[in-house]
């Protein structure tokens, strides 16, 4: 599959993907002691993972929390604690954009994850 380098096909090729591959675009980087243990730099995010917000504005910068909710289709993850103040004072839940968050603890239920992650520690030595 050849990639084109224009960015407005690449926009595109974003918007029209199909699910299961916004999924994995749906990615974070994970922390230098997951790496060091598993072997492999990044991983999709799903809820229940503990992530830390390592770019973005400064009043969310290093913030880490449990990640509540994944939308595959903006990219958007929401995480406890990072909230915006609306217009009347309520706190709402702040969506982040994946790559600018880093993965500090995953949450190892899912047995598909679990053996996944296996399988890449067991590759990488």
């Amino acid at each position: 599959m050849v990639k084109s380098t224009k960015a407005r096909k690449q926009r595109k090729a974003l918007y029209n993907a199909p699910n299961h591959i916004k999924r994995r675009m749906v990615a974070s980087h994970l922390s230098r002691d997951l790496i060091q243990e598993y072997g492999r730099r990044s991983m999709p995010v799903i809820r229940g993972d503990t992530v830390v917000v390592v770019r973005g504005e400064e009043s969310i910068l290093g913030i880490e929390g449990r990640v509540q909710g994944v939308d595959t289709n903006t990219g958007r993850i929401t995480v406890e604690g990072v909230t915006i103040a609306k217009a009347d004072g309520t706190q709402v839940a702040r969506p982040v954009h994946a790559s600018n968050l880093e993965i500090s603890k995953m949450d190892l239920s899912d047995d598909w994850r679990r053996e996944k992650l296996q399988r890449s520690k067991e590759g990488s030595q």
